[in-house]
């Protein structure tokens, strides 16, 4: 396979990681412009980003697409989506992805710049606990550049509008269940889809082996999600001089913290 071959070949891995996260996330190309504004507003069009908990590198695709002078780091445990990733932007001098564990109190020591500009993620922290998300912020306070910025873009839902987030609830699955018609993918048949593709297979089985089998039902982490107020508070006990929500939905918000 010729290395234009292969670029074409994760880029389509890379669009089909994007639908399948649009069938949980209609808007979320919405919250990736109000993180990419607030880049460019606090930090300039120039920016030196971390892309944490990167995924297939959907955040620095947006970042490089838009700033053609920006530089991004990401940062994820996931060997099939970090595989995605790295061979989606091979060649692209501007990206670089590095394997770590945001769990172990190192991890910043394997990044390649002390600090950033900007620290964007989007719908991946939920998975931590709130104990380990608050000393997670207080990393980033130290990874995060004087004056820079911090954006999460997460599931924030907020437990004291009960008959609201059901009609939310009962709208977005009816909506789910005509993509699927449609043939939209799910979380775990684009994982099967992964497992078939004989470049991907011994990624995925080691994707399996570190953080569980995504065939088999289980918990997404949605239980442990915290409010924005939540967030805002966390990350002012981090460090950070201000803090507050930019953007939100009924089960989401993106709260931007700064140095």
């Amino acid at each position: 396979m010729t290395e234009t071959v292969a670029v074409s070949h994760w880029r389509a891995w890379q669009e089909s990681w994007d639908r399948q996260q649009e069938w949980y996330l209609p808007d979320r190309e919405e919250r990736f412009r109000v993180m990419l504004d607030a880049v460019e507003a606090v930090v300039g069009p120039e920016p030196r980003v971390l892309d944490l908990a990167c995924g297939t590198g959907s955040v620095t695709d947006r970042l490089l697409r838009r700033f053609p002078g920006a530089e991004s780091t990401g940062v994820d445990l996931d060997p099939a989506l970090l595989t995605i990733a790295r061979g989606s932007f091979a060649g692209e001098s501007r990206a670089r992805f590095v394997t770590a564990d945001l769990r172990d109190p190192d991890w910043p020591e394997k990044l390649p710049h002390a600090t950033y500009d900007a620290v964007l993620t989007s719908t991946a922290l939920h998975w931590l606990t709130a104990d380990r998300l608050r000393v997670l912020y207080r990393q980033l306070h130290g990874v995060v550049r004087d004056g820079g910025l911090f954006v999460n873009a997460d599931h924030m839902p907020d437990g004291s509008t009960p008959r609201l987030n059901e009609a939310e609830r009962v709208f977005r699955h009816a909506r789910q269940q005509r993509a699927r018609a449609e043939g939209a993918l799910d979380w775990a048949d684009w994982w099967r889809s992964v497992t078939e593709d004989p470049l991907l297979a011994d990624a995925a089985a080691e994707r399996f082996a570190i953080l569980g089998n995504p065939l088999l039902p289980g918990d997404h982490g949605e239980d442990q999600a915290q409010p924005p107020a939540w967030h805002v508070t966390a990350l002012r006990e981090a460090g950070f001089a201000e803090a507050r929500p930019v953007w939100c939905s009924v089960t989401d918000a993106a709260v931007l913290a700064l140095k």
